[in-house]
């Protein structure tokens, strides 16, 4: 299952470096210039004015996303 869920984090990846303004602005968590794009539990954070996309971070929904936003290193 484990592998499968990462496949199709992997193909969204690719989508949203195809498709940069997909997802949505949470500044409700970070006042970064991230999107956040949702697959299954998890969100994946992304920098949609980076090429190639900058990933900066896959993060299951359930933690303390903002949290882990603010600690991140810039």
């Amino acid at each position: 299952m484990a592998e499968r869920i990462e496949a199709v984090i992997r193909d969204r990846i690719v989508f949203l470096a195809g498709n940069p303004n997909a997802g949505h602005w949470r500044k409700d968590l970070t006042s970064e210039a991230v999107r956040f794009f949702p697959v299954y539990s998890y969100l994946i954070v992304y920098r949609p004015a980076t090429t190639p996309l900058q990933v900066v971070a896959v993060i299951h929904g359930r933690r303390d996303v903002e949290k882990i936003l603010r600690q991140r290193p810039e």
